[in-house]
Parts: C-alpha cells; structure tokens; sequence
C-alpha cells in the first residue's frame, strides 16, 4: 500500500475483521446508573428496511426503552428510530412503533417468570451490529432507590481515585529508580 502524500494526509485505514463483526450504534449509559443488572441477553430485533437505513446512519435514541413479554412474545417498546432521509413517502416507518425481539422460547418463559415474580424489568443496553445483524443486548435488571445511586457514585469515585493514586505512586517510583546510577 503506498503512503498518501501531502500535508495532513495520512494513509486510509484498513479494515480489519473485527470492524466487519461487530459495531455498536447505541448504548443506554443511563441505564447501568438508574438499574442493578443481573443478567444479560443478546436478541435479534426485527427492523423494516428503512429502520436498518437508519440504524447504519447511526440515529436512535434508547433513552426511554424498555422491553415487555406480552402474549409469548418479546417487544421491546419506546426506541425512537427517525425516518430514513432518503425513503420515499411510502418506505417510512413509524418511529416509535413497537418491535418484535427474537428470543429463544426458553428464554422468553425465563424472563416472563422473573420479571412477574421478582418485579425486575428488561432494559436495553446497547443496539449494534453483529455479523451484518441489528443485535439488541437486554438486561434483566432491578431499579436502584435514591440512595443506592448515591452509593455507587460514592464506590465508583473511590475506586477511580485510588487507582489515580496508585498510577501517580507507580510513576514516581519508576523516575526516582530510572535516575539512579548503576554500579
């Protein structure tokens, strides 16, 4: 491959097979601050052209989606997709419709039970592709109250400080050794 020439140019990027397999489109941050997971599932959802359009493009919004079992079947409810620019009037879809999630029956029976009896609710955290797949990754998750927030901030701020202690301390220790003399 030749160098590209010029000020500022640098040479293309190749591609690697791990850019082909797997490439996320959206993630629900808000979703592992607001929930304990428990578990996590990868399923398939079911897209109209259009969405998929929309979905490459990179637009949807997970923020308020969460997923339900109604009648033996998984959908997950409240994702905004916007319609694809470059659809005609009648290739758009709706952009909060209801989609259909692609479970096995096992699992659908698994989480139908828990959600009911254990009062844990299904969140999506991240939409991406897999293998040229739209893949949504659902977790069985259980809502925090107001002070268990507070207490995973407080943890997540003591484990990112001591570990910048503990790089500041490494850092020191490697420049007073370097500058020794050896004999």
């Amino acid at each position: 491959m030749a160098a590209a020439k010029g000020p500022g140019r640098s040479a293309p990027r190749r591609k690697t097979d791990d850019d082909d397999r797997f490439r996320t489109v959206a993630r629900n941050r808000r979703a592992r601050h607001e929930y304990d997971i428990l578990e996590t599932y990868e399923c398939g959802i079911v897209l109209h052209g259009t969405e998929v359009k929309s979905l490459r493009a990179g637009r949807v919004t997970l923020a308020d989606t969460y997923a339900r079992i109604e009648d033996g079947e998984a959908w997950l409810l409240g994702m905004h997709i916007p319609p694809y620019e470059h659809a005609a009037a009648f290739g758009a879809h709706e952009p909060e419709r209801r989609r259909k999630l692609l479970l096995h029956r096992g699992q659908i029976d698994e989480l139908m039970g828990r959600t009911q009896q254990q009062s844990l609710t299904l969140v999506p955290l991240s939409l991406y592709f897999k293998d040229g797949r739209a893949k949504v990754e659902l977790a069985l998750a259980r809502g925090r109250r107001l002070y268990d927030k507070r207490h995973a901030i407080a943890t997540r701020d003591a484990e990112r400080e001591s570990a910048r202690e503990a790089r500041a301390a490494a850092g020191k220790a490697t420049a007073r050794g370097a500058s020794r003399e050896r004999y």
